[in-house]
């Protein structure tokens, strides 16, 4: 299976192509925006150096979130554009499950969600243990004591590093886009959708939330 894993939903806009777990080319551009501007043509960067056209593709993986909305949307609306012109399925992963995807034992993925809040999920050896959440920070040191994690990983480790300094702590701002990848191979194609796991702090006139 060929597949293109893309990553808007952080700080970094990223692309790989990768067959059967063996990665042929892939590229991370550290960004906070820029995303929509630079994500067409990395895609077209990575194909060409991977030797791929696209037509050999067989699935699109794409990062849905949690994480900027609209970075996620970015990458959301180019997966679903470039899966309907191939004729081939789009797959969603997570952001904290591609951020915990490479290592083993107990990790806490967490992202740094601004107003004291965190968005958490907890894995064991690869399995998800906990769905992901927003959480305040207190709540998110309780299941810190609760479920005693190994590796903290995330631009929200540092926030939660003095509660549990046994373990070690990757304050990576961006997903490896080859374990999107490895993600969007093992799982059924559903359509993705973005997750979205509280109200975004861009307001219309009036004080409505943006439409998600």
């Amino acid at each position: 299976m060929i597949i293109l894993a893309i990553d808007t939903c952080l700080f970094a806009c990223s692309a790989a192509v990768v067959e059967d777990g063996v990665v042929h080319a892939a590229r991370v551009e550290p960004m906070s925006r820029g995303h929509q501007e630079r994500l067409a043509p990395l895609v077209a960067e990575v194909m060409a150096q991977a030797g791929i056209a696209f037509d050999r593709l067989d699935r699109i993986a794409v990062t849905v979130g949690p994480g900027s909305f609209t970075g996620l949307r970015v990458g959301l609306a180019f997966a679903k554009g470039l899966s309907a012109a191939l004729g081939i399925p789009a797959v969603g992963v997570g952001s904290l499950e591609a951020l915990a995807q490479p290592h083993n034992g107990r990790v806490f993925a967490v992202l740094d969600a601004k107003r004291g809040q965190v968005y958490l999920q907890a894995f064991a050896d690869g399995v998800a243990v906990s769905a992901p959440d927003a959480l305040p920070i207190e709540t998110a040191a309780a299941r810190l004591a609760e479920l005693a994690p190994d590796l903290l990983v995330g631009t929200g480790a540092a926030l939660l590093a003095d509660m549990r300094p046994s373990a070690r702590v990757m304050a990576i701002d961006h997903a490896d886009p080859a374990a999107v990848a490895a993600l969007a191979a093992a799982r059924a194609p559903i359509p993705p959708r973005p997750l979205y796991l509280r109200a975004p702090d861009a307001k219309l006139p009036g004080g409505k939330s943006l439409p998600q």
